[in-house]
């Protein structure tokens, strides 16, 4: 398939890789100084740019009828109005915090989790994620995923950067290095300690799944979550 890439610094250029090793095209890399595009030879778009850019691309893509894969974080106050768009030109658009295959696993094991621990009242919940220096949102969006699906299950009403209110749970986010993502989420009582953790070795599986998610996204019209893609209930 033809791909257009929305951003082309290190996740861009990793899925260009991967891509020519799955026997894609890239027909377009379209950075900050892009003025003309030309939608005719593209089959998919995938954006990994900046937050101030990443709405405006994927309305873009919808306007063209391109399915649009976005992963790019910070920007979701104007979510709503994406999927508005998806639905009025009878598009295709998946967007995810993290488009890591094992991830989206740990997703569900947290819900699952929260679901679990919803009742048991002498817990206290805290999460913390790290990633390098160069991450320009804080927290990261899968932290509020992370913390989105705990909401929904508990009796938390919020999420805060190292809050101590109650029911607010409070996310610690590092910058460190060249971290690509670990994020963890703890149950802390004064007998024990539940603790769940994913950690990426590198920054591969976030490419590997964005052109999974764009493979899959062909044909389909409508909005979808990484669930879809993994057939997950």
């Amino acid at each position: 398939m033809n791909i257009a890439l929305f951003g082309y610094g290190k996740m861009g250029k990793m899925i260009e890789t991967l891509a020519s090793k799955r026997n894609h095209t890239i027909v377009a890399k379209i950075d900050i100084d892009t003025t003309e595009i030309d939608f005719s030879g593209i089959d998919v778009a995938i954006d990994f740019s900046q937050p101030s850019a990443a709405f405006s691309n994927i309305k873009m893509c919808l306007e063209h009828k391109t399915p649009i894969i976005s992963g790019t974080t910070g920007w979701l106050d104007q979510y709503d109005d994406a999927v508005g768009l998806c639905n009025e030109n009878n598009g295709a658009f998946i967007y995810a915090s993290n488009f890591s295959l094992g991830v989206n696993l740990f997703f569900e094991l947290n819900e699952y989790l929260a679901k679990m621990m919803t009742n048991l009242r002498d817990y206290s919940i805290s999460m913390e994620e790290i990633h390098h220096t160069q991450k320009l949102d804080a927290p990261s969006g899968t932290a509020i995923t992370l913390a989105e699906a705990i909401i929904k299950n508990t009796s938390y009403t919020g999420w805060k950067l190292k809050g101590k209110e109650a029911h607010i749970i409070p996310i610690h986010a590092i910058r460190e290095g060249n971290v690509p993502g670990t994020h963890s989420v703890t149950y802390d009582s004064y007998v024990d300690s539940i603790e769940i953790k994913h950690t990426a070795n590198n920054r591969e599986g976030f490419a590997l799944g964005a052109l999974t998610a764009a493979e899959w996204i062909i044909g389909k019209h409508g909005v979808f979550t990484m669930k879809d893609v993994l057939h997950i209930q």
